[in-house]
């Protein structure tokens, strides 16, 4: 089976190698993103998928916009797409190129998390379980009809570090299966329930800003979910910025924001439901540190308040 393999994110590899490996099918081209200015200093750098493609020795696309390589596309006769992490809207045009159409790899249990940042917000959202699905593409982001699914736990300490390579290695299994029941002719077609979606947008930066009005588990989740991106930060009595990069729920009470100890493992601050101890932080323009070791070199006072925003019945989890 030729297949096009669309994809621009570390978490393609697994599949990209899968399906290379496969003795029955041959990578006719990969197609990811261009090249775009990255890291402090904006140097043009290719995205992750086609620095690997290129060692692998495969042909690569990279187009602004996947439309612009419709003849060289059609050209190759694939019989399959496969798609993963790609990043970019494809077109009824390109997906009607392939003999067998074209499949999706999705790292959530669809139709609940469609959209750019499944993994984030399952663990901020404080499931206990996720999963892969493998499905067709179709026009409407993450809404073709499914092939397969396999749902995979999510561990109290997972963070997205920890749970993306979990779920791209059983992504990775679950595509080479449905590719083989589309070779055979045996594939479902199992059309989602739309009024069962959740959509999930891309993270920004103020997606990882801390409120105290959530409760302190809400707060916990989401720091685990938004590492390393975008990260959760808070604003400080004196307006500074305080980067928290691990946290535990305690017991405890006061108002939101309300500094509560100035002991131990780390500052306690009260949200609208418990407390957070933060363990691990960062400073603004210092190192990453423990909580104890923040406490010593920055002394802060109990009953000082973090700020808030709004109210706990205002906010939306």
């Amino acid at each position: 089976m030729r297949i096009v393999f669309f994809g621009s994110a570390p978490i393609g590899f697994p599949s990209m190698d899968a399906l290379a490996a496969g003795p029955l099918n041959e990578i006719a081209a990969v197609v990811t993103q261009p090249d775009r200015p990255a890291g402090r200093k904006q140097q043009v750098t290719p995205c992750p998928v086609k620095t690997v493609a290129q060692e692998r020795g495969f042909r690569v696309f990279s187009p602004e916009k996947v439309k612009d390589c419709l003849a060289d596309l059609a050209d190759l006769k694939a019989d399959l797409f496969v798609v993963v992490a790609y990043g970019q809207y494809i077109p009824a045009s390109v997906l009607a190129l392939p003999r067998y159409g074209a499949i999706n790899l999705h790292p959530s249990l669809l139709p609940k998390y469609r959209g750019s940042s499944p993994i984030q917000w399952a663990i901020a959202n404080g499931d206990s379980v996720t999963g892969v699905t493998v499905l067709y593409v179709s026009e409407k982001m993450d809404a073709g009809d499914l092939i397969l699914q396999r749902a995979v736990p999510i561990g109290p300490e997972d963070t997205s570090i920890t749970l993306e390579p979990v779920l791209a290695a059983e992504g990775a299994a679950l595509l080479m299966e449905a590719v083989e029941q589309i070779r055979s002719g045996t594939v479902a077609r199992i059309p989602q329930n739309d009024d069962e979606a959740t959509e999930v947008s891309k993270l920004v930066k103020e997606d990882g800003k801390l409120n105290w009005m959530l409760p302190a588990q809400t707060l916990r989740n989401r720091i685990r979910g938004f590492t390393p991106w975008p990260g959760c930060f808070c604003d400080l009595p004196d307006g500074q910025r305080l980067k928290v990069l691990n946290a535990a729920v305690e017991s405890g009470s006061g108002a939101p924001g309300e500094l509560l100890e100035v002991k131990g493992a780390g500052p306690l601050v009260a949200a609208w439901e418990g407390a957070l101890r933060l363990l691990t932080v960062q400073p603004a323009g210092k190192c990453v540190m423990d909580g104890a070791a923040y406490l010593r070199g920055y002394p802060l006072k109990p009953g000082l308040r973090f700020p808030c925003q709004g109210s706990g019945a205002e906010i939306k989890v």
